[in-house]
Order: structure tokens, then sequence, then C-alpha cells
């Protein structure tokens, strides 16, 4: 099962949704990192279930047991710093009813990895939960993320992401050209982290009506990069873009991504596109637009570098659905029970930070 990525920084991801705890260990980081605790503490909160009526009503309060890797800095242990070995954390399980899914040993629901997860294990994989296809998963991808993000932060580097869709309802994209540091930060402390508020309760109305309906809704999550130096990827199979492609579809639920202009691309001839250069005064380069996103041939361009990912609406729903049992072979209707977010959009958006800082931090150290 493959649960590591990373190039100079490697993370690997452990433990189930249901299992006494879940995990990670960051290997790469330098000697010397100072890292302060209450925010770490804070950025994780951000993820954490039953902060609202909005999400799921599992309390689980996503507190970590760091267990090596740092060095206290301070007599109180509000900060540590780094000591070059790797870094590995829990997070226990502590609000768990596994008996919700004893039937779907035998009735994979629709939407989920369940029927392919009974085929490739034949019936050995951990169904409490989803097990490690859970979005649970990504609580320690936060722990990780959430180091790597106060490190880029020290460098000057800054990611942030706000909800940009939450199904038929959109509030405006970030401006690729002129997107501040006070603009890409100004949703990450907010419950429903979007820019523009009132259009965050129409959001909000949106998700409470499919939660009524025993429905759910998907939505669209926009990340942006600030202050990534240009010069930074490689052409082909290993540019920026592939390097965030394939861990941000580690993310339960993605099913899309689109840096820059995305697919709006091909609706433009190449004069709309393309992205002007001038000199400034000072000798250096200027764009004088940003629709690639901040990434050219694969390489920074040391402009803003901003993307969009879709996910889909959970699959967990109290509708009845058109199922299988698989021992008998036969059709089955099924009604989920459990608990589960009628919108994951609102908690996926510091994972989609999380796993942004670490690529980028991976880019950064290895230089290319």
């Amino acid at each position: 099962m493959s649960s590591i990525f990373g190039d100079r920084i490697r993370v690997s991801v452990f433990g189930q949704s249901h299992s006494d705890a879940i995990g990670a260990v960051l290997d790469g980081v330098p000697a010397g990192e100072r890292i302060e605790l209450p925010l770490l503490r804070r950025f994780m909160e951000r993820r954490a279930p039953g902060r609202s009526s909005l999400s799921t009503t599992r309390k689980e309060a996503d507190e970590f047991e760091l267990l090596c890797g740092f060095l206290p800095d301070t007599e109180d242990g509000a900060s540590v710093i780094s000591c070059g070995a790797p870094i590995a954390a829990i997070i226990r399980n502590r609000d768990q009813r596994s008996k919700d899914y004893e039937e779907l040993k035998r009735v994979p629901r629709p939407g989920h990895a369940d029927l392919t997860a009974e085929i490739k294990y034949k019936g050995f994989q951990d169904v409490r939960g989803g097990g490690h296809f859970s979005g649970r998963l990504t609580a320690p991808l936060c722990f990780a993320g959430g180091i790597a993000k106060q490190i880029l932060e020290a460098k000057g580097i800054y990611i942030g992401a706000h909800i940009e869709r939450i199904g038929s309802v959109s509030e405006p994209r970030y401006d690729a050209l002129k997107l501040t540091k006070e603009e890409l930060l100004s949703a990450q402390f907010r419950v429903f982290p979007v820019n523009d508020r009132a259009i965050g309760e129409q959001m909000k109305e949106l998700i409470e009506a499919a939660r009524m309906d025993c429905d759910s809704v998907g939505g669209v999550v926009e990340c942006g990069v600030l202050g990534l130096p240009a010069g930074l990827g490689e052409p082909m199979f290993d540019g920026v873009e592939n390097r965030l492609a394939a861990a941000i579809f580690g993310i339960p639920a993605v099913k899309g991504l689109e840096f820059g202009e995305g697919f709006s691309a091909a609706l433009l001839h190449g004069s709309e596109h393309n992205d002007p250069y001038r000199m400034a005064e000072d000798g250096s380069i200027v764009y004088e637009s940003n629709h690639a996103g901040g990434i050219l041939g694969g390489i920074s361009t040391g402009m803003p570098i901003v993307f969009r990912c879709a996910f889909k609406p959970t699959p967990s729903i109290s509708k009845p659905q058109d199922s299988i049992d698989i021992k008998a072979h036969e059709d089955r209707e099924l009604i989920i029970k459990g608990r589960h977010d009628p919108c994951i959009v609102p908690r996926a958006v510091p994972v989609v930070e999380a796993v942004t800082a670490l690529c980028i931090y991976d880019l950064l150290l290895s230089g290319r």
C-alpha cells in the first residue's frame, strides 16, 4: 500500500480510521528548524471534525503526541527545535462507532473504495470507517504539512487556500497577478474558510439543504503560494505541477485539478492566454498577467502559484442506494449508517494547504 511521498522530504502516513491511532513520519527536515506547537495545534484544529453543524458529529480533537525528532526550545514546551532525526507523531482515535460499518463487509458503498478494496485485498481490508482509505488519514497529513508551512513562512513563502465553490455557489477567485499575503491568509482561521462571508452564508445554506435531504454536495478549493523563487521544478515528468498533482490526488475525494486558467484556457486564444513580459526600471523581469498560474514548462516563474482542486460530494449519504451483496451474489438496497460530512470541502481547505506545503518544501530543499 503506497502511503509515502516526497524526495528530500519523505512523508509516511499510517493507521486506519478506527485503529487505536493514526500518525505520520516526516523524514528529511534539517536540524535547527523551530516549530511553534500552539500554532501547529491551531492549524490542525481547522481540519478536526465536529466544529460545526455542517460537519460530521464524530468528535476528535486531533491532538498529536510528538514521539521524536525535536528537542525542547522553551521551558514551557511551547516551541521545539528539529534535531535532524525523523519526526514522528501519533493522533489517537477516540470516538469510533465500528458497529455502524458491519454491513459494509458484504454490501459496498457506491462511490467509496469498498468494492475496489475488496477486490484488491481479498476481504482482508479494514472496512471500519473506510479504513486506510478514510479522510481521517488527512489529520496526520495536516501534522506534517503544518510543520512544513511554518518552516516555509520563516523563509518568506506563504501558502493559503479558501473555498472557491460549493455546488453552484462560488466566490471570487484569487487575482493571480496581484495576490497579496493578506488576501491569501484571510480565510485560514475562519470555521468556514471563505473570503466573502456573505457568499459563504449562501454556501452554508446549500450544504444544510443537502444534509436535510439526506444527501451531500461537493465543491472546489483554491490554493495559492506566494514567495516561491523562479527556477524550481523540472521539465516533463518532475515539474511543479507534476509534484503537486501526485500529492493532491492523494487527498481522498479529489477528482480534478487545474493550474492558472486551467480548463478555461481551452476557450482562449494565445494572445489572450500568454503572459507578456516587460523590463522594470531596476532591471528585473515583470509579468503583465499570470494566466499560467506561476508555472511554465514545469518550472516556477516567481509569480504566485494558483491552482484549484475539485472535491466530489461525500459518497456516504442516507438516501437508499443500489448496491450488491458480494457474499450472496445478489442485488441489495443500501442505507448507510454512521456519521458523515454533508460536504467535506470546508475541512479539506487546510489539508490542501498542508499537502502543498510539503511539496513546496520538498522542491525548495531539492533546489531543482
